[in-house]
């Protein structure tokens, strides 16, 4: 395998065709898919392991959605903007593989802490790997294809966040509804029951094992990247005319990205997307299992596979359909999202309210593909807004403002919207239940419950109906948040093509 030296041009294939052959273009993009799927793994399994770890630690939807949101996004913005400054000037493959060793040990520590505060500490130490990802990995991919190309192979690489929180929730899931007994049986059964010693398994959570189970292979993960992957030279790619410019600074690379409003609206209607999308995506297989009665196993295969898949489509085809009908639709980056956005409302509004399940799920998987048209455009125009002096730096202020008030704030405003509507619901029942005097009740295992009479019963059904119609208004309420993404989109394609550096240093 290669080394992750910085390569020459003479190694590479004419600037217009982007650097390097078609098949180690191939291989570059593939990598850099894997990785984003592993990044998108390790930071959204605690989605899917959501309730299991509200039981161990006795927590509230909204202490959930701090794990969920602010335990990773506050830091994981705040860095990624210095690791982008690093990236305009070092190393972007070695960058990206130390990012991925990093995250990979915090979430593999996850399963190892005995308390809410632990779990939280780790969950920040997956964030600052994290922040190492994208925005070199942006950089990278501006450089290996031209800019003809790039809405397909951003597109391609933007894979890495449904087919990510597809396989976190299928492993996750069928893992996290294993009980310890089960992995001990296993472990054993391979023989390696020696390498721990007198543990026993029978008190050891299946979510925990998740954690460590898709944590470790980053690791053999980030050697490969650093060894297979070349640096190519930077902004090779570019027009002549910005290619040998002398580098700018952090306030520069702010001046030059105040002047695009096809920019600004892109990234407001993105982090309005993120705070509905993550928001929801926290609390999806809580959902199926409080409102329609599903196994943890049952959701994550359906959240994952079905909806999963969907979101794929979504997110490969905006970019793909861009690419071939900029000619005759050059705003296609602008008007295709905002369509895709804007029709998903209603159809989420009847998924999540409608009783029969296998009714909702076809009007939940039209809208999970259609929403995610707005991804691969985010990338290609953040990208594609400046030369490649700024492209990582742009990227990574993208990514500041999506994840800092996206991320950031959609898992715990939705988790103490829940809280609120379910406090609501319990007042509306006259029984004289609080959150406190149903905390006991939903912890009960399954055969103690279906041993309940009387008061206690109906009590219990009463936290249980609660519990689920707060959790499922707040999701509804979330989804039509992403009409007001759509009108962003749409409006930043009053000055797309002028923003775009392909276009004005023609």
């Amino acid at each position: 395998m290669a080394e992750a030296s910085v390569a020459t041009p003479n190694q590479a294939a004419p600037a217009s065709e982007g650097f390097g052959t078609p098949g180690y273009r191939a291989y570059v993009l593939s990598a850099l898919l894997v990785v984003y799927i592993f990044n998108f793994i390790d930071r959204t399994i605690i989605n899917i392991l959501t309730e299991p770890i509200k039981l161990t630690f006795g927590l509230e939807d909204w202490q959930m959605g701090l794990l969920g949101g602010p335990a990773f996004a506050v830091l994981y913005t705040f860095i990624g903007i210095p690791i982008a400054r690093g990236a305009e000037r070092y190393n972007r493959v070695a960058i990206i593989a130390a990012a991925v060793a990093v995250w990979s040990l915090f979430t593999a520590l996850c399963g190892f802490a005995m308390s809410f505060m632990v779990l939280f500490l780790f969950r920040i130490g997956v964030s600052i790997g994290e922040a190492g990802c994208t925005p070199p990995a942006q950089s990278l991919i501006a450089d290996y294809f031209v800019p003809s190309r790039r809405a397909t192979a951003v597109s391609i690489y933007a894979l890495g966040v449904p087919l990510g929180g597809m396989l976190a929730s299928i492993f996750g899931g069928q893992l996290a509804g294993l009980d310890g007994a089960q992995y001990g049986e296993w472990v054993n059964a391979i023989g390696i029951g020696w390498m721990f010693g007198d543990l026993d398994w029978s008190q050891v959570e299946g979510w925990r094992v998740a954690f460590v189970l898709v944590g470790v292979p980053g690791l053999l993960l980030s050697l490969i990247v650093w060894r297979s992957i070349k640096e190519p030279p930077r902004g090779y790619t570019d027009p002549t005319a910005l290619q040998g410019l002398e580098k700018v600074s952090f306030r520069e690379a702010l001046a030059v990205l105040s002047k695009k409003p096809a920019y600004r609206h892109i990234v407001f209607g993105a982090m309005l997307a993120s705070f509905v999308g993550y928001g929801v995506g926290q609390f999806t297989t809580s959902f199926l299992l409080r409102t329609h009665g599903l196994t943890i196993q049952e959701a994550s295969l359906l959240y994952g596979v079905v909806l999963g898949v969907m979101a794929a489509i979504g997110v490969f085809s905006s970019g793909w359909i861009s690419d071939r009908i900029s000619k005759k639709h050059p705003n296609a980056l602008s008007w295709l999202p905002a369509l895709g956005m804007g029709a998903s409302v209603p159809l989420y509004a009847f998924g999540f309210l409608m009783e029969n399940l296998w009714l909702a799920v076809p009007a939940l998987m039209i809208a999970a593909m259609i929403h995610y048209f707005y991804l691969g455009p985010m990338y290609a125009v953040s990208s594609g807004v400046v030369d490649s002096r700024m492209r990582a730096t742009s990227v990574a202020i993208t990514l500041f403002v999506v994840n800092l008030l996206g991320y950031g704030l959609g898992p715990p405003v939705i988790g103490v919207l829940s809280t609120v509507l379910k406090t609501a619901f319990l007042d509306g029942q006259a029984l004289g239940l609080t959150l406190e005097t149903c905390k006991p009740l939903l912890s009960m295992a399954p055969e103690a419950k279906s041993a309940l009479q009387g008061a206690q019963l109906e009590a219990m059904e009463a936290c249980s109906s609660a519990e689920a119609r707060g959790l499922q208004w707040s999701i509804v309420i979330f989804s039509c948040v992403y009409g007001w993404a759509a009108l962003h989109y749409l409006l930043a394609g009053r000055t797309l093509q002028r923003d775009m550096v392909a276009n004005s240093a023609a």
